[in-house]
């Protein structure tokens, strides 16, 4: 799969929004790679079966970027970016 477009939702854009610049640098830099490539990130299993997952350091603190991928219309969702805490928990309760 080729790359694909990539749309955030609300609450990626909300988190999105607090991030200091360095790290929503390197956010950025996990979108692009992750919008070249949306199939080599982590699959969840479970209720979460439809997230995909890629984590990546920041100031000495581990990320995590999730997403969905629409394979027919060739689209990401951004679905949430934070600390590794309370990351899934986070994202079962919306």
């Amino acid at each position: 799969m080729s790359a694909c477009a990539v749309f955030q939702t609300r609450r990626f854009a909300r988190q999105y929004k607090k991030l200091h610049d360095n790290v929503a640098a390197d956010v950025n830099q996990a979108i692009v790679s992750t919008a070249s490539n949306p199939e080599s990130a982590e699959r969840k299993k479970g209720d979460l079966a439809a997230l995909r997952v890629v984590k990546f350091k920041s100031q000495d603190q581990l990320y995590l970027l999730g997403y969905t991928v629409e394979d027919a219309v060739r689209l990401i969702y951004l679905e949430a970016v934070g600390q590794h805490e309370n990351f899934y928990r986070d994202i079962k309760r919306s």
